[in-house]
């Protein structure tokens, strides 16, 4: 093993490819922000950036020994990122040698978008199951004609208000099994699942397909892409969501057809005791995941589970299982969404587990609890009301905002700058000189992290804003709304080619283009272990 100049021990190709191989734990993170790691990475890289690094990092990687490789383009981020990491407490952690480039000259595939694991797996699944899928014409024809026939949109749900198919009902992926039995009651009763773009129609409609659902499944090829291509118009804000008059309870045929599913793709079961063992992460990391929807995780659920719908972990996986060879459990309220999620887990090579054992009682934390995080430096910090004279008199205070571009964009204190954190060497700069800073983000978190740094770099008192923007508004303040003041570029999240209604044609064409090349990229790439399950009607 080698040392670069920092003394941090480097880690080359065939180390990292060995043990993706071997389906071996390794955490192999791409520490740049969302934009540049669409623009190319190994195919297993997790994006986990360096501006973000202390919020997430005890979350995505809960096992403090596990074998780390941090990545980037050259620009540095890498070695602090490892740094960082080794300061939080991790003990194996190691710097890609050569970045990015490094890996493509070794002869490594790069893969660009994101989640894409995820969707490379929904491009072979249609060709090893060959999934049933109707041209938007068709599916626009059915709906006309008024056929006896659903539509469900099996996104999330804001996904879903942002644009969907007119009359679609909003089912997201781990609901689809549970729910559509009790939308489709006739067994003549058509079924078009979508999202949109390609992914999520696949698995879902290939979920319903496993699952035994009588009805005649398609998948709308290529999403709203495909249908806004064949020039059919979309809705906005829409707010039809799947019925829950009869709770979550599934009947005990529903339960066990999924049960079935799960054990033909190989799916194993957890106890409590398996539970309670896991939890300590010694020797191995597991992943606890709650696949239910939000609402219901909040009302109750077992302690040390983390809130993941399972229809958004399995099309964005590596977000939350960052340590590719580790295990996940999964549970739920009934048994269908655990086991028909866990089923695609184990088809892309995950050691998943479903608990069945827990009862009503075991569901007793409710809410969302606190992510841990490591502790923060001391910072000098300042409430709402002290904030907001020092903006109305001394016109010598900046206000600079963490928050990521999104969230900058939907409501800001105003007068705030826009500023990523690992842009901070470039972006200062672009901040107006004053004798007084002031740091904020949502809930005041990060804020505590980015503090010191830009006080290392401005030369002047730097203080935290406590309570982040959300005291603010708690405290009566307003906020301001738009791309205003940016001191960094917004490349924290990468845009993607489906999102909106006013993406070019020759954009989104050319993203279809990109997922129908996945099963390639795949094959040349030979590390992902992925084995689509058929299963007969």
């Amino acid at each position: 093993m080698s040392e670069n100049g920092s003394g941090l021990p480097l880690k080359d190709y065939d180390q990292v490819r060995s043990k993706l191989q071997a389906r071996d734990e390794i955490a192999f993170l791409d520490v740049r922000e969302e934009a540049p790691h669409a623009e190319g990475h190994p195919l297993f890289a997790a994006n986990v950036p360096l501006s973000r690094l202390e919020l997430l990092a005890y979350v995505k990687l809960p096992r403090r020994d596990v074998p780390i490789v941090t990545i980037d383009s050259g620009e540095g981020v890498a070695e602090l990122a490892a740094q960082r990491l080794h300061a939080m407490g991790y003990v194996d952690v190691s710097v890609f040698k050569g970045g990015i480039e490094g890996w493509k000259a070794a002869g490594g595939e790069l893969f660009i978008d994101v989640n894409v694991p995820s969707k490379a797996f929904g491009e072979l699944l249609e060709s090893v199951c060959h999934t049933p899928s109707l041209a938007a014409e068709e599916v626009k024809a059915l709906i006309d004609s008024e056929e006896d026939c659903i539509v469900v949109d099996a996104r999330r749900f804001d996904e879903y208000q942002t644009m969907t198919i007119p009359g679609s009902i909003s089912v997201p992926g781990a609901e689809l099994a549970l729910r559509v039995p009790e939308m489709a009651t006739n067994a003549d009763t058509k079924v078009i699942v979508h999202c949109a773009g390609r992914t999520r129609s696949l698995v879902g409609t290939q979920t319903l397909i496993n699952f035994g659902l009588p009805n005649k499944v398609w998948a709308l090829r290529n999403g709203t892409i495909g249908w806004t291509l064949a020039r059919q118009e979309l809705v906005l804000g829409q707010s039809r969501k799947y019925p829950e008059s009869s709770g979550v309870a599934a009947t005990a045929e529903s339960t066990r057809k999924a049960r079935s599913v799960a054990d033909r793709a190989g799916v194993r079961r957890a106890t409590r005791d398996n539970v309670r063992r896991w939890s300590t992460q010694n020797g191995r990391t597991t992943y606890f995941f709650d696949v239910r929807s939000p609402e219901e995780y909040a009302r109750g659920h077992v302690p040390g589970f983390l809130s993941i719908p399972g229809g958004q972990l399995v099309q964005e996986l590596e977000m939350y299982a960052t340590v590719r060879g580790a295990r996940i459990v999964l549970c739920d309220a009934e048994g269908v969404r655990a086991n028909m999620t866990a089923s695609w887990l184990a088809q892309m090579a995950w050691d998943v587990f479903v608990t069945d054992d827990f009862d009503t009682a075991d569901f007793a934390e409710t809410g969302i609890p606190k992510a841990e995080v490591p502790v923060a430096p001391l910072s000098k910090g300042i409430n709402p009301a002290t904030l907001a004279t020092w903006l109305a008199t001394d016109g010598d205070t900046v206000l600079v905002d963490v928050a990521r571009h999104a969230v900058f964009c939907k409501g800001h204190i105003p007068g705030a700058w826009f500023l990523i954190r690992s842009l901070l060497p470039h972006s200062v700069p672009n901040l107006p000189a004053a004798s007084r800073y002031v740091v904020a983000c949502p809930d005041g978190t990060l804020a505590q992290f980015v503090a010191p740094e830009l006080a290392e770099r401005v030369g002047a008192d730097v203080y935290v804003l406590e309570g982040g923007t959300g005291a603010w508004t708690a405290a009566g303040h307003q906020l301001e709304t738009g791309e205003t003041r940016l001191a960094s570029p917004p490349i924290d999240r990468y845009r993607r080619p489906y999102e909106g209604t006013d993406v070019p044609d020759s954009a989104k064409q050319a993203y279809l283009d990109w997922e129908f090349g996945l099963i390639a990229q795949l094959e040349r790439d030979g590390t992902h272990h992925f084995r689509p399950m058929v299963l007969s009607r």
